[in-house]
């Protein structure tokens, strides 16, 4: 695991601790750090730690009401076959927010956590030295 001073944290707010701590763990590799459900957990992802703040969370609780609500931010995760893990998330019975876009710099789509977070699943284009 990386060491606590190496990991790069994001807060989403959730409505359900537990129902987001098994998100992230069954469907996209991540492992849980701590897990104070209902009112927070954490996971972790490589160097990406992933704070999940339920309502009586402190987190929850110092955020504005103007700006409390899911906004176009999203966690970036990359993925070596974007097809592939389509086809294994929907064979879970998840759907995703946006139609695959293909670009430039590579693939993506995304996908909702069961609050409502986006998740950007993205495969880099292959580039040729």
């Amino acid at each position: 695991m990386t060491a606590p001073d190496q990991l790069a944290s994001v807060r989403y707010l959730v409505d359900d601790v537990q129902a987001a701590v098994d998100f992230y763990t069954t469907h996209l590799g991540f492992t849980v750090h701590s897990n104070a459900a209902p009112a927070f957990a954490d996971v972790i992802r490589g160097p990406l730690r992933l704070l999940l703040s339920g309502p009586t969370s402190s987190g929850a609780r110092a955020t504005p009401a103007d700006a409390s609500s899911s906004g176009r931010n999203r966690i970036h995760l990359i993925v070596s076959d974007l097809d592939a893990e389509i086809d294994r998330l929907r064979t879970a019975g998840l759907s995703f927010r946006s139609e695959l876009v293909t670009g430039p710099g590579g693939r993506q789509i995304l996908l909702a956590d069961p609050a409502g977070n986006l998740v950007e699943l993205f495969q880099p284009a292959h580039r040729q030295p």
